[in-house]
């Protein structure tokens, strides 16, 4: 699957060529005057990067939004949906614009998995885009990844069609080997035929088609993606999009900070989530990013948003913060009702506490499996109905 590799500046006018496993979808004219459907707004639109920091009166306010509702354009009243229930009842329903939205956790846990399924879910949607950020994966990588995932075909989650990384590419380097070989006539096959002819990668194939064309990715490098570099991305993709991008970003202590010279750590990722609070702001989209957690939190029995790494700016600035964390290292050992041989099967199940939410109740708790060796969740989760440890438990 042919992705898009983006630098400093984005890449010249002509469109990536289409596969012939590609979905006729409209590819995003990153470079080019958007067509007349995907125009964007008026420059009277808060999308409009000219003027998002004027002054307006609450008139010239309410004529705005009085002129989006006649258009059609409910996108400031319908959230996008993350795809994970009961996630979206927690939280209005979905991601919003303008909105901060942070997921932090220790290593392994699955916070690069949850981010890349709920971006994939978004893509789905065929008026939505997705921009991926990521510091720690290529976009290879994240490509592999989403076949493995697409193997399991979420929601339905099917384990038994389900293909591991290990397997992919045992597959692709078995194919190539035959052609090399001679055992094939012809020429040895492009890496979509070998995926397209295999029955077990041919269903995950076909699946990410559909929204690869709206799946934007990057490998952003912590020298020089600044948040000057994201910004002036996700406006360029705006304008081409009609605004309708959400931004995922793997992960925030890893955005480059320039000119910029913090003092430290704190004070640096004070910088970076001011300025991503400020990328959903003034161009009108929803930004979520992976936090990693400090030392400390690293070695608690459970982490909580203040055990992110980096300054108070974390709470402050941002919408909605979510936290993820093992159910069988944070069950409650104390609890009359608490079996050890049960507990074993939570091993794969991982709490999410949304520990931050401005529109409605925080410290709600929910479950959901993790497929780890798949790279995917299984989205219908439950609310936690065992005792978990709270700060008394860890204190004694």
């Amino acid at each position: 699957m042919a992705t898009r590799r983006f630098t400093g500046d984005l890449p010249p006018e002509q469109p990536a060529p289409r596969s012939a496993a590609a979905p006729q979808t409209p590819q995003p004219r990153l470079a080019q005057t958007p067509p007349p459907a995907q125009r964007p707004a008026p420059a009277t639109a808060p999308s409009a990067r000219s003027g998002a920091h004027l002054p307006r009166t609450l008139t010239q306010v309410l004529a705005e939004a009085n002129d989006r509702i006649i258009s059609g354009d409910l996108a400031d009243y319908v959230p996008l949906s993350t795809g994970f229930d009961p996630l979206d009842g927690f939280i209005g329903g979905g991601l919003r614009k303008t909105e901060l939205i942070l997921l932090g956790g220790a290593q392994g846990i699955g916070k690069t998995i949850c981010t890349l399924q709920i971006a994939r879910n978004i893509a789905m949607r065929p008026d939505q885009y997705a921009f991926y950020l990521s510091y720690e994966h290529t976009e290879t990588h994240l490509m592999h990844r989403l076949l493995c995932m697409e193997s399991l075909n979420p929601p339905e989650i099917d384990l038994s069609r389900g293909i591991k990384l290990r397997d992919l590419y045992q597959i692709i380097v078995a194919e190539r080997a035959k052609g090399f070989m001679g055992k094939e006539s012809g020429t040895p096959g492009t890496l979509q035929a070998i995926l397209k002819d295999n029955p077990k990668t041919a269903p995950a194939l076909a699946r990410m088609a559909r929204y690869a064309d709206r799946m934007i990715m990057v490998k952003a490098s912590p020298a020089v993606t600044t948040l000057k570099a994201i910004k002036e991305m996700t406006a360029r993709l705006c304008d081409a999009t009609g605004g309708n991008v959400t931004v995922f970003i793997d992960y925030l202590q890893k955005i480059a900070v320039y000119p910029e010279r913090p003092r430290d750590e704190n004070d640096k990722v004070t910088i970076i989530v001011e300025g991503l609070k400020d990328i959903a702001l003034s161009l009108d989209v929803p930004v979520f990013s992976i936090v990693a957690a400090d030392r400390e939190g690293l070695k608690s029995k459970r982490i909580h948003l203040f055990h992110l790494r980096g300054s108070s700016a974390l709470d402050y600035e941002s919408d909605i913060a979510i936290i993820m964390n093992n159910k069988y290292h944070i069950l409650s050992k104390d609890h009359a009702a608490f079996n050890p041989y049960a507990a074993k099967q939570f091993r794969d199940w991982v709490v999410f506490t949304v520990e931050k939410n401005r529109a409605g109740r925080a410290m709600q708790d929910m479950e959901f499996q993790l497929h780890g060796q798949h790279f995917a969740f299984d989205p219908r989760g439950q609310k936690v109905q065992q005792q978990l440890i709270d700060d008394k438990v860890i204190e004694s």
